[in-house]
C-alpha cells in the first residue's frame, strides 16, 4: 500500500438550515463571546469516523462509543480488549518497551487514529500526533439567529406521584440556528506519525494513500449521511483541497481569512469569493501538486477560482 507523504491544506464547509449543528450543552448552538456561532472540530470529526464505521466496516475505528451487554460505554482499556484481544504481557528491563511498541502497532492498525492520532491513557500510555489537524468551525454567513420552541413528550410529567400534575404531559424546548455555514480550516502533515511508526517497528501501518482518500470521501460526505432529529438540515456544501508537492515546506494561512461568503446570495445560491485564495496559492504555484474543490452545484456559486482547479460535485 502506497505511503503518503504529502502535506494538505484546505477547508471543509458545513451548512445548516434550521437545524442544530453541535449544540451545547444546554442545547443551544454554540456562539463564540461575540455572539458569532461555531462548531468543534470534534463535531466534524465525529462526522468523519462515523462515515468511515459504516461505510468502510472492515476498516477498525477505535475512538467511537460501543457499548457491552448491559448497554453501558466500554471504557478505554475494554475497547482496545474488544478489539485487539488481551494486553501484551513484557518481560525482562525493556518490559514497558516492549508493550508500547506492541500496543502503538496495534493502534496503528485502527483508520482514525492513522488519520487523527490519539492519547491513549489506558494500561499503558502512549500519545499519537495525527496527521489531519481540524479546527473548530466558524459561522461565515452574515446573521446568527437562534430560534427556541417547545416540544412535549405524550408521557406524565410525574408518573410516580399520584397527585402531583397528573394530568400534565412533560415539557423541554429545543433550539435551532436558522441558517448557518460553518468553515473548518484543515491541515494534513503526514511527518506526524513519524516517531510513533518508528517505535511501533516494522509492519506497524503508515497513513496511505487509500486512507486518504477514504478521508476526503468521508469529509465530503460524512455531515449529509449521518442523520438525526437535530442534525437534521445539516450537510455537507464544499470540501477545498490543496494538496503540496512531496518535500514541500510552504504553509498556508487560515482559511477562515482567506475564503469569504458574500452575505447577498444570487439567484438563491450562496456565493463564495475566493480571490485571496487565489493570490495566495499563486505566489507558491510551483509547489501546489493539485488544487481540488469539490461543492453542491445546485446551491454554490464560485468566484474568483484559483488556475488548474479541478471541479467536482460534492
Amino acid at each position: 500500500m502506497t505511503e503518503f507523504k504529502n502535506r494538505v491544506f484546505g477547508c471543509a464547509i458545513v451548512k445548516a438550515i434550521n437545524s442544530n449543528y453541535n449544540a451545547d450543552f444546554s442545547g443551544q448552538p454554540r456562539t463564540l463571546p461575540n455572539g458569532t456561532i461555531y462548531a468543534t472540530d470534534k463535531a466534524y470529526k465525529y462526522t468523519v469516523k462515523n462515515y468511515l464505521k459504516d461505510v468502510y466496516s472492515d476498516d477498525k475505528v477505535f475512538y467511537f462509543k460501543s457499548l457491552n451487554e448491559n448497554l453501558n460505554p466500554l471504557s478505554l482499556d475494554e475497547t482496545y480488549s474488544r478489539l485487539f484481544g488481551e494486553y501484551p504481557k513484557g518481560t525482562g528491563k525493556e518490559k514497558d518497551k516492549i508493550v508500547k511498541m506492541s500496543v502503538a502497532k496495534n493502534l496503528l492498525s485502527c483508520i482514525d487514529i492513522r488519520l487523527f492520532g490519539a492519547t491513549f491513557a489506558g494500561a499503558t500510555n502512549i500519545s499519537l500526533h495525527g496527521p489531519i489537524q481540524v479546527n473548530h468551525g466558524v459561522n461565515v454567513w452574515k446573521e446568527n439567529n437562534i430560534f427556541t420552541e417547545q416540544i412535549t413528550s405524550p408521557f406524565s410529567n410525574k408518573a410516580d406521584d399520584p397527585e402531583a400534575e397528573k394530568g400534565m404531559t412533560t415539557i423541554g424546548r429545543q433550539s435551532r440556528l436558522e441558517e448557518g455555514h460553518y468553515l473548518h480550516h484543515f491541515s494534513i502533515n503526514p511527518q506526524n506519525l513519524c516517531d510513533i511508526t518508528e517505535l511501533a517497528g516494522e509492519g506497524a501501518d503508515k497513513l496511505s494513500s487509500d486512507d486518504i482518500e477514504k478521508l476526503k470521501e468521508a469529509m465530503r460526505r460524512g455531515v449529509t449521511w449521518y442523520d438525526s432529529a437535530s442534525k437534521a438540515g445539516c450537510e455537507n456544501e464544499m470540501l477545498v483541497w490543496i494538496q503540496l508537492n512531496e518535500g514541500s515546506k510552504n504553509v498556508l494561512p487560515n482559511f477562515t481569512t482567506l475564503i469569504s461568503l458574500k452575505q447577498e446570495k444570487k439567484d438563491g445560491k450562496c456565493v463564495y469569493d475566493f480571490a485571496k485564495l487565489k493570490a495566495e496559492l499563486e505566489k507558491i504555484s510551483s509547489d501546489i501538486e493539485r488544487i481540488e474543490i469539490y461543492y453542491n452545484k445546485q446551491t454554490v456559486a464560485i468566484e474568483n477560482l484559483p488556475d488548474n482547479t479541478t471541479e467536482n460535485d460534492i
